[in-house]
């Protein structure tokens, strides 16, 4: 069976209602990013952090999986199916995906300040106050920008794997994920959906200028023609 390693970002949940990361000014919600998305912006003012994050959760409790994210897990019937994602909702999983590897996180996560491995579920507000087993502030279980992203070693070692590498709704901008295609066998085909491409066709990658919806009807199809 086929390994399709797919590497997800903010344009595979946009469908969904979820807004991307970023706006084009720069901002997120009206806030500089390294407000409410770093170790310094949390330690200069929590209780901002937290709330920003809780209106993320509360809004992600409000969305719902779209096609793109059941057309990869059809997939699955025919081949080894592993999403890679930037993203920190839950919707692959939601949507039924099988193996799924969150690079930054887990916004229905929160962990110990004292302890990045004491983690827990966590579907309502978090607020200042709510302490771990330990008696340390809880915060979210985000890779936030200036910290280390733990789960790329095992992301560069499936993507060694892969068969077909499948990029979807990423800029390609936000390291160390953007790298993670230079990990691929030189033979591996690589297809790229996004409706501003930030790669060009060549020998190895097949861009798709399309949504992720619709983009993915005509990996299928490619899929199905070339019997991949």
């Amino acid at each position: 069976m086929k390994h399709i390693v797919v590497l997800t970002g903010a344009g595979m949940s946009a469908e969904s209602g979820l807004k991307t990361f970023r706006d084009a000014d720069g901002l997120w919600e009206g806030h500089d990013v390294m407000e409410v998305a770093s170790p310094e912006g949390f330690a200069t003012n929590p209780k901002l952090v937290l709330e920003f994050y809780n209106q993320r959760r509360r809004q992600l409790l409000k969305v719902k999986p779209n096609q793109a994210h059941f057309d990869l897990v059809a997939l699955e019937v025919n081949y080894k199916v592993t999403i890679v994602t930037q993203n920190v909702d839950d919707l692959h999983e939601r949507a039924g995906s099988a193996n799924v590897i969150h690079l930054h996180g887990e916004l229905f996560k929160v962990r110990s300040t004292y302890n990045e491995f004491d983690v827990q579920d966590w579907k309502t507000d978090l607020v200042l106050g709510d302490y771990c087993s330990k008696g340390y502030q809880l915060r979210p279980d985000i890779v936030w920008f200036g910290e280390d992203v733990p789960l790329i070693p095992k992301a560069i070692s499936i993507c060694e794997t892969a068969d077909i590498l499948l990029i979807i709704g990423t800029s390609m901008q936000v390291s160390p994920a953007a790298s993670l295609m230079q990990y691929v066998n030189p033979e591996t085909k690589i297809y790229y959906i996004d409706p501003k491409p930030a790669l060009d066709n060549n020998n190895q990658i097949t861009v798709i200028s399309k949504s992720a919806t619709s983009g993915m009807q005509d990996f299928i199809a490619i899929l199905t023609k070339d019997k991949v």
